[in-house]
């Protein structure tokens, strides 16, 4: 009982990872993808000013999956581990400097200093959430058995592929999205329809990533389509469906607020249908959740320092969410974005 509940609140700290950290993952792509120095400054310029108050807290959620996963599932913990370090390594690699790029590039005034941090923060957003992915799809088509050991097989197979292209594209439809409601915010049209576009070009891409990757899950990794395509799994997979239409529906008309909510629950949906369609296995077909589970004592405590971090943290966290969305925390006005500043040369 204590093991399903603690495997709930890691698909839940995963799919919080997913969306939040996603948004900015997705808005280094559109870094990345903006242009040269002058046609990409405004949305750059946007990008440094939408991400700065909130993209150091969304990895309170990817610790926050580690510290259970290797807490309550060390079995799964060290199988995982052993069998996916290269790209797990390169995701946190891809982390650090992402990381060190986004806080260097603002401050550095000679251009080319500019250009190589931006450059490691863009390609850094595009390769971190791939590699997360392709493990991940390894982890689903039941590449990290007892004794298989480090191997490209066990994150470049078929799946892994998917999976990883397919966190690429979601976490840009997320960046696009938020990006288009924070022009709208700013009085900035011309970036609130740049942005709206891409989000809609990204959302055709996710759906026929989606339809493509549960293709090649029924041969690469029956457990998980038939998760899919029956029970809870079909729900979930039904929801995803509605909410990229709505979010669809939302891009298109001019002004839709909905856009952020709609595109959450396009993500949030997926990335619940996956956990939940691997049901009863942490790694199919090979680690139940109760053999891959910790000593029922450390299960008990790690639910009560769950319980804790929640009550303690999760207000504040969402309170920057709220004061962020609402645009309390500072004000831009499409005269600051065209005005330029310290990211121009980006």
């Amino acid at each position: 009982m204590i093991a399903g509940i603690i495997a709930a609140v890691l698909l839940l700290a995963v799919t919080a990872y997913a969306c939040a950290g996603g948004a900015d993952y997705g808005a280094g792509f559109w870094d990345l993808t903006a242009g040269g120095a002058r046609r990409g400054r405004r949305p750059r310029e946007l990008i440094d000013h939408a991400m700065a108050p909130v993209w150091e807290v969304n990895n309170v959620w990817l610790i926050f999956v580690l510290v259970i996963m290797w807490t309550g599932f060390p079995v799964l913990f060290q199988r995982v581990f052993t069998a996916m370090w290269l790209p797990l390594a390169l995701a946190a690699v891809g982390i650090v400097l992402r990381g060190a790029g986004f806080a260097l590039r603002k401050p550095v005034r000679r251009l080319a200093g500019r250009r190589l941090y931006g450059a490691m923060f863009a390609v850094s957003s595009l390769l971190t959430p791939f590699f997360l992915g392709a493990a991940a799809g390894g982890v689903a088509s039941g590449r990290a058995a007892a004794g298989t050991g480090a191997s490209a097989d066990a994150w470049s197979n078929p799946t892994s592929v998917l999976f990883g292209l397919l966190a690429v594209a979601t976490t840009s439809l997320l960046g696009a999205v938020f990006l288009a409601a924070d022009a709208r915010r700013y009085a900035a049209p011309g970036l609130e329809v740049y942005f709206r576009r891409r989000a809609l070009g990204a959302l055709a891409v996710v759906a026929a990533l989606a339809l493509t990757t549960l293709a090649v899950t029924h041969g690469d990794a029956p457990h998980v389509w038939h998760g899919l395509t029956h029970g809870v799994g079909l729900v979930l997979v039904v929801l995803a469906a509605l909410s990229t239409l709505a979010t669809a529906w939302s891009l298109i008309r001019r002004g839709g607020s909905g856009s952020r909510v709609t595109a959450v629950g396009v993500v949030a949906c997926a990335v619940l249908a996956w956990g939940m369609a691997q049901r009863p296995y942490l790694i199919p077909t090979s680690l139940t959740v109760a053999q891959g589970a910790g000593a029922p004592t450390t299960l008990r405590w790690l639910g009560l320092v769950t319980v804790v971090a929640v009550v303690l943290v999760l207000p504040a966290v969402v309170l920057l969410y709220w004061l962020d969305t609402q645009g309390e925390l500072e004000g831009l006005t499409d005269a600051d974005l065209r005005r330029g500043g310290a990211g121009d040369e980006g």
